[in-house]
């Protein structure tokens, strides 16, 4: 499996900010989106996703299949909101999305072991903390398989221990054959991926 950017373009407010982004990447790498605020990581990131049509250009997903037959199928999208709901148990909000994504991949107990947070599964997501819920969010990508984790982000309200951990789990997941493309400002730890510099397409 292999998914291909061909001539992106997004834009924002009706103008373009970026314009010409292309990359192709197979089972096992990785790409680091940089640039400055406004450069339109984010935005790319959610042309990707499918979220936001693109002003110019298109996804490509080569070795589709049934369960991913598109480039949007094939992604989680990792976004500045955690996309849980307060008064749901983090067990009830994994279960949720674990059902509503399908291809179940590791049970809960065990993606919350992942994150090092096994024992509070039974607490609403409203009571944790800034760090504990991007763990949780985190946990949601193990819940269920998609090829391609798209990250903007990721980080954010990690300490350095949960960084390493989450560096470890990206590389975990594409020495299984996924793909990783995440928008950031600060170093994830990983090696030998590739890096898209958003300044340079504005």
């Amino acid at each position: 499996m292999r998914i291909e950017a061909r001539s992106l373009a997004g834009e924002r407010g009706g103008e373009i900010i970026f314009s010409g982004v292309s990359f192709d990447l197979g089972e096992g790498k990785g790409l680091i989106v940089t640039g400055a605020n406004g450069s339109g990581k984010s935005t790319l990131l959610r042309i990707i996703a499918g979220l936001l049509a693109p002003a110019e250009g298109d996804m490509v997903l080569h070795g589709a299949s049934e369960d991913y037959p598109t480039a949007q199928a094939a992604c989680h999208y990792l976004g500045p909101l955690n996309a849980m709901k307060p008064a749901l148990s983090v067990n009830e909000n994994l279960a949720y999305w674990q059902a509503f994504n399908g291809n179940a991949h590791l049970d809960i107990t065990e993606a919350l072991e992942m994150v090092g947070l096994e024992a509070i599964g039974h607490l609403p997501f409203g009571y944790l903390s800034t760090g504990q819920r991007r763990r949780i969010s985190i946990a949601k990508l193990l819940v269920s398989w998609r090829p391609v984790w798209l990250l903007d982000e990721p980080t954010a309200g990690l300490d350095r221990a949960s960084e390493k951990q989450f560096a470890a789990l990206m590389e975990a997941h594409m020495e299984d054959g996924g793909i990783v493309i995440a928008a950031t400002h600060l170093p994830l730890g990983l090696e030998g991926v590739g890096e898209l510099a958003m300044g340079e397409y504005a």
